[in-house]
């Protein structure tokens, strides 16, 4: 069972991985039986049964930029759930030096039934505000949503890209040391995703590590120094991310 540290020195490293593995059913739901998780006991692949990702062994420092490149399926999303600590992997460590700020299906966890208001007090208090925190920092979320006119609106009422606003809004007040991001820069209109930029520029600037996944070759060179590079659940390169993108689009004929 993965063993998930946020005890380590920030001075050694921010992420780090050594043999971390998945597998996954594709005949039924889920993975493995609660019994299963509560003994720790690990079964033999049976059919139809395969491995998101395997013997995947990672290092990255704090303040470093890592784009995640790979096709649809090849474990990239998995493992930022690792490292998120929302899933639970079948072999192999994961250790997480401080906090996560997880923009990784960023519109889960807001309340249908709940005003934008009440959401933004509910999610930022789950990821850790204080309520003086949250009442310090509302404006400044609601001003950078751009969404002032429906705060007393239910949730389930705003338009797709309105939920994606307020919850990059929110998320991105949260003060951890490392940002994960899983292609949520590929929704909302140009003048949200240029305002998107500025504020994950802000947030490296402050030093911030950043664990980023997307298909988008601009964004990636944009944001990260460094990349790894996924195909089939294994890590086939870790390199500098100009180097990773090419063997990436030389390999598919494709941008990432």
């Amino acid at each position: 069972m993965t063993d998930v540290s946020t005890a380590l020195s920030p001075a050694t490293h921010a992420i780090r991985t050594e043999g971390l593995g998945v597998r996954f059913r594709r005949n039924r739901r889920g993975r493995r039986s609660f019994k299963d998780l509560l003994s720790g006991r690990r079964r033999r692949t049976r059919p139809g049964e395969f491995w998101a990702l395997r013997n995947v062994s990672i290092e990255v420092r704090p303040g470093e930029a890592i784009g995640v490149v790979g096709r649809n399926g090849q474990g990239k999303s998995t493992l930022l759930k690792l490292v998120a600590g929302v899933m639970l992997a079948d072999e192999g460590t994961v250790e997480v030096s401080g906090g996560v700020a997880p923009l990784i299906e960023i519109t889960g966890g807001f309340v249908d039934d709940l005003t934008v208001r009440d959401n933004v007090y509910l999610t930022a208090g789950l990821h850790g505000m204080t309520r003086s925190q949250i009442d310090a920092k509302f404006d400044e979320i609601i001003g950078f949503a751009d969404i002032g006119d429906f705060l007393d609106t239910p949730y389930k009422h705003l338009s797709s890209g309105m939920k994606v606003r307020i919850a990059f809004a929110v998320i991105s007040q949260l003060e951890e040391p490392i940002l994960l991001v899983d292609e949520v820069l590929a929704v909302g209109d140009k003048a949200f995703r240029e305002k998107c930029y500025r504020r994950i520029d802000e947030m490296l600037a402050g030093g911030r590590t950043l664990f980023f996944v997307s298909h988008n070759e601009r964004d990636l060179r944009r944001f990260c120094t460094r990349g790894l590079y996924l195909d089939k659940g294994a890590l086939v390169l870790d390199a500098p991310i100009d180097e990773v993108l090419d063997r990436y689009n030389a390999d598919h004929g494709t941008s990432a």
